[in-house]
């Protein structure tokens, strides 16, 4: 995967930046944190501006999460119900707790949507809930903005300082993902094995 991404950007620039980033957002696999830290490489060698780098790489990041939040808005939150009824326990949720969740969304939405900006694993799919509790369009892309800009300039940054080791980048960023996404699965097993429907 790296070595795909390293010829892209190679060969597209900062078009394959943008191009990168956005595919990032709708398939998560491909990790922005080698997008951005390759580019910050590239900076360090003297192939890009870090300003523009950045820029670019989140226009494709903000377009890449509207995505998710058009198909949140088309699918709305009301849909779901029947399925929350049915798969409850896998979901670990009930209709109230959905409800709940709504509430806080249309209450707290555009700092959970900045903050998810800086989370791995939550900083695309934070997309649908918005779209589907219906927050308005402005609000979703200024918060989207500027969380995404702030975490690839961080990114961009961190492949600039380490230059033409990556490996290094590698080691820092490698094992927080892995240690994120093992957290993050073992709470959701301890969610579905101890819980109980109420009522």
């Amino acid at each position: 995967m790296t070595e795909f991404i390293l010829k892209f950007i190679t060969g597209g620039g900062y078009l394959g930046i943008f191009v990168l980033m956005i595919l990032e957002n709708v398939f998560p696999p491909i990790p922005s944190e080698v997008i951005m830290g390759l580019g910050g490489i590239a900076v360090a060698r003297g192939q890009m501006d870090l300003f523009t780098l950045v820029a670019v790489g989140t226009v494709g990041t903000v377009i890449g999460n509207y995505f998710w939040y058009w198909v949140g808005r088309r699918i709305g939150y009301q849909r779901l119900r029947p399925f929350v009824e049915r798969h409850g326990r896998w979901l670990t949720l009930e209709w109230r707790d959905v409800e709940k969740l709504h509430r806080f969304f249309v209450a707290h939405g555009h700092w959970v949507v900045f903050v998810f900006r800086f989370m791995p694993n939550g900083r695309t799919i934070i997309s649908l809930p918005a779209g589907m509790t219906c927050m308005p369009h402005w609000k979703f892309l200024l918060w989207t903005f500027a969380g995404s800009a702030i975490w690839n300039a961080i990114l961009a940054g961190a492949g600039l300082y380490l230059g033409t080791n990556f490996e290094q980048l590698q080691r820092y960023v490698g094992p927080a993902a892995v240690v994120t996404t093992a957290a993050m699965i073992a709470f959701y097993l301890y969610r579905v094995i101890t819980w109980r429907r109420r009522g």
